[in-house]
């Protein structure tokens, strides 16, 4: 199993409109590829113009298979250039993690 945790940060009081691109236009066409995340959260507490989500992988192999159809995907290129427009994104982390021996999801 491979998790694929991402952290996004945005101009600060961009997060919502971000947020709201990505729902419209984006969430749909990603999940539709890269199946629906284990969780995509924003932040509470801390540095509140960011938020993560993450995307669970059978392998690498799985993973980029997955994410090479997406980069593919027409509705997926509009979203990247809407989202590019826009704006609103200055950082993003991407860690690819595994469970610990004694961890079984």
């Amino acid at each position: 199993m491979l998790y694929d945790v991402r952290t996004y940060t945005c101009r600060a009081g961009t997060i919502r409109k971000h947020l709201a691109l990505y729902a419209e236009h984006g969430y749909e066409v990603q999940s539709r590829h890269l199946g629906k995340p284990l969780a995509y959260m924003q932040t509470e507490t801390g540095d509140v113009n960011s938020y993560m989500h993450i995307w669970v992988y059978d392998s690498a192999a799985d993973r980029e298979a997955k994410r090479q159809a997406l980069q593919k995907d027409p509705d997926w290129a509009t979203y990247l250039t809407k989202s590019a427009d826009a704006g609103y994104l200055i950082r993003q982390e991407n860690r690819l993690m595994t469970p610990t021996a004694f961890f079984r999801p």
